[in-house]
């Protein structure tokens, strides 16, 4: 199940930026973050994309969206220019975004190579 998330509970559930510069992920699974807007027609072909993912990944990882037009300070800390913006969380080290409409094949790539999980 894909969540979305708010600015405070991103800070509890992803990282407390507020708390601290250094980069340290507090979730318990790898993630996946997706900056999105409603009006954004490639953030609507990535929607179902990510609810597939969800379920074939469930247990496994986190799904989350943000929405940058009511969550303008997330978007401004991760300075996300344009949309869809992917932000795939490993559970040790750097995070790394991608950006635009990604197919489902590279979302499992990423998952696979970035997030060090698979199915």
């Amino acid at each position: 199940m894909v969540e979305h998330l708010t600015k405070e509970t991103f800070k509890t559930k992803v990282f407390d930026f507020e708390a601290s510069k250094e980069w340290n992920f507090s979730g318990d699974k790898p993630a996946i973050i997706d900056f999105y807007a409603d009006w954004c027609g490639p953030c609507k072909a990535v929607a179902p994309v990510l609810d597939e993912l969800a379920t074939e990944f469930s247990g496994k990882v986190d799904i989350y969206k943000v929405d940058t037009e009511a969550q303008k300070e997330l978007a401004g800390m991760f300075g996300i220019q344009s949309i869809p913006s992917i932000l795939f969380v490993p559970s040790e080290g750097q995070p790394q975004m991608a950006q635009g409409a990604l197919p489902k094949e590279s979302f499992i790539k990423a998952i696979n190579d970035v997030l060090k999980v698979s199915l």
